[in-house]
């Protein structure tokens, strides 16, 4: 497998330790690729095929998210499963995605703001994160790349894009 990540993010550490341990669990020797500008992320994404890997793993990150159509072309054009935080990689053309609902995200924003607004402290508010996760396939980048997608996987889907 293969790790994208972007190292100047402050949690950048925190991702590829949490990465490495995963990959460890399962037996998985992990590649980690950087990137930072758009130039480092297209000759990262085509020395894929080199690297003798079976899937990518993109981290979650402002750069990143704001490229997932190219993330999405540039996987599919060097044919690599790969599996992003946000539904947009996939709706994009990616083959999965799997994270926290960007809609309840920003649900739970308005609600500290309101709260904030309202007179509260920051510092006495609790620290949630996303109650809603959402996976989501697309089919038609799993026929492309010739994944063969379970149907006990399909059936777990949130959202399947044909």
């Amino acid at each position: 497998m293969a790790l994208l990540i972007n190292p100047s993010i402050p949690f950048a550490e925190i991702l590829l330790r949490d990465a490495q341990a995963s990959a460890h669990t399962f037996g998985l020797e992990l590649r980690v690729l950087q990137a930072t500008t758009d130039h480092e992320l297209s000759s990262v994404l085509a020395n894929l095929p080199q690297l003798r890997v079976d899937g990518l793993v993109i981290g979650s990150d402002v750069f990143f998210n704001s490229r997932s159509e190219q993330l999405a072309a540039l996987t599919v054009r060097h044919a690599m499963p790969a599996v992003y935080q946000y539904r947009a990689f996939v709706a994009a053309g990616g083959l999965m995605s799997y994270g926290g609902s960007l809609e309840d995200s920003c649900r739970l924003a308005g609600i500290y703001t309101g709260r904030v607004i309202k007179g509260e402290k920051p510092a006495d508010l609790p620290v949630t994160r996303a109650a809603k996760f959402e996976f989501v396939i697309n089919l038609q980048t799993a026929r492309v790349l010739g994944v063969d997608v379970p149907p006990t996987l399909l059936g777990t889907a949130d959202e399947v894009i044909e």
